[in-house]
């Protein structure tokens, strides 16, 4: 039996559905060959637009009246207050159901690029092509993202700089003209362009704000934006009135800090040097969980503490160290706080708390101390420091907050002859040693934290006896045996 043309374009077109329709239903894990081959040109993605003054419908129909550009509208839930889409055009939704398979926007897009359009622009003949063209002709294989301005304002041009062991985010303003390399664009919308394959390799890859999470992804494997000269028209829209202007600028301050904490940002060093914190207040719990083994979660991820728990820890060592002097206590810097100091003037960057030893017989001079030595409960001073006993010992904390319990240690040692000073409680660590009171007295002093503090007369010395010799030139972290510095440098 012959088959007919039409006969073979049918069972052709079975058969792609068929496989299209199984790799849909895969796990998340299916191959790439499971995919159709991309196809010539570019899809349009709508993913930022706010309720309810959106113009989402309208910025839809725009694109989608250009030849052989599909236009997906990337949401949770459905566009609200509802929209007549145009026809042609799919509502993508990202937000997992109990009843349906995974979301899947990668199965979703066919064509080999793709352009992540802001809500309001309108398309310019042969401008979304042109993009195309410049990224397949950039010779630099970093360059994997091209983008141009919405609108009359153009974006500035920022480097991006993220480093996630250190928790912090940074831009600086280029000084290039255009075209301009850029890591970031602040301040204007604009469209981006980049290969869908690109896209889909990144974790997050629609996540809000697109302007904000792409760059950052980007960024992080070495790639660069382009920003050409040309721009899209952006829609005129009525002026918000205070209560729509006070409601936009809240969600994206919201998106924004939910996008940063995704990938657990804690500082930006603005454009201008400012610097805006994320988290670690005085009404936030702790940001790492109990410490065991000498070993916070965060390095386990190769990660040193958070900036803003570094800046809080600054801050109740300053607090603590000041009491102490205006009491009359005699204390010093201990431990791994002594070996910053003496290194850099400052906590160690892998460290999560501060030490502190004083004389037993002083404790009674320090007001916050004897109250808690007296009745056994925390006491919270009037900068909102909270003094109390600690759980494992006899020794005593002051934490940043009642919150959070960011702190540092106080402990009391008392002399016993022949001149050796000793504590009551041991924890264990390879440091916590017996020592002379010689390094004592008198005592002498050394740069922390922004003050001059109270430390042993030998700094060295002392330190290489708690530690070892080279204990100064040779950092590590408290338990090499679970994770070493080497690992992280």
């Amino acid at each position: 039996m012959r088959i007919t043309p039409c006969q073979a374009a049918l069972a052709a077109a079975i058969a792609l559905n068929l496989l299209l329709l199984l790799c849909s239903r895969l796990s998340p894990g299916v191959t790439p060959s499971c995919h159709p081959p991309p196809v010539p040109g570019v899809t349009v993605i709508l993913r930022d637009f706010d309720a309810p003054d959106h113009d989402v419908a309208a910025t839809a129909r725009s694109f989608s009246s250009l030849p052989g550009v599909p236009v997906l509208v990337a949401a949770e839930v459905s566009p609200y207050p509802p929209v007549s889409l145009p026809a042609g055009v799919t509502l993508l939704s990202l937000q997992p159901q109990p009843h349906r398979p995974p979301p899947r926007p990668e199965l979703t897009v066919r064509t080999r690029h793709v352009a992540l359009v802001p809500d309001g622009a309108r398309p310019v003949p042969g401008l979304l092509r042109r993009m195309r063209d410049v990224l397949e002709a950039t010779k630099d294989g970093d360059t994997k993202v091209v983008a141009a301005a919405v609108g009359r304002r153009r974006p500035r041009c920022l480097t991006l700089e993220v480093d996630l062991k250190e928790w912090t985010r940074s831009g600086q303003q280029s000084g290039q003209w255009a075209p301009q390399h850029c890591g970031t664009l602040d301040g204007a919308p604009a469209v981006l362009l980049l290969r869908t394959r690109d896209l889909f390799s990144l974790p997050f890859p629609l996540h809000r704000p697109i302007l904000t999470s792409l760059p950052l992804q980007a960024s992080l494997r070495g790639w660069r934006l382009l920003l050409l000269p040309d721009s899209f028209p952006l829609a005129p829209r009525l002026p918000p009135s205070p209560p729509q202007q006070w409601k936009s600028q809240r969600l994206a301050e919201d998106r924004r800090r939910a996008l940063l904490q995704l990938f657990g940002l804690k500082l930006e060093v603005l454009p201008d040097g400012q610097r805006r914190w994320h988290g670690c207040d005085k009404d936030t719990p702790r940001c790492f969980g109990t410490v065991r083994a000498q070993t916070p979660q965060y390095l386990l991820a190769g990660r040193w503490t958070p900036p803003c728990c570094l800046r809080a820890l600054r801050a109740t060592a300053r607090h603590v160290l000041a009491q102490l002097e205006a009491a009359g206590v005699r204390h010093w810097l201990e431990g791994g706080s002594l070996l910053g100091a003496v290194r850099s003037g400052d906590i160690i960057p892998w460290d999560y708390d501060v030490d502190v030893g004083l004389y037993r017989d002083d404790v009674p001079k320090c007001p916050w101390l004897a109250a808690v030595a007296a009745t056994g409960r925390a006491v919270e001073d009037p900068q909102g420091f909270l003094w109390e006993k600690a759980a494992e010992g006899e020794f005593f904390r002051v934490h940043f907050s009642r919150a959070n319990r960011l702190h540092v240690d106080l402990w009391p040692f008392y002399s016993r002859p022949p001149g050796v000073m000793t504590k009551d409680t041991w924890l264990g660590h390879g440091q916590d040693v017996e020592f002379p009171e010689s390094f004592l007295v008198p005592l002498g002093s050394v740069g922390f934290v922004g003050v001059l503090a109270k430390a042993p007369n030998d700094p060295r010395a002392f330190l290489e006896l708690k530690f070892g010799r080279g204990a100064i030139e040779s950092p590590e972290y408290p338990n090499p045996q679970v994770r070493r510095l080497a690992q992280d440098v």
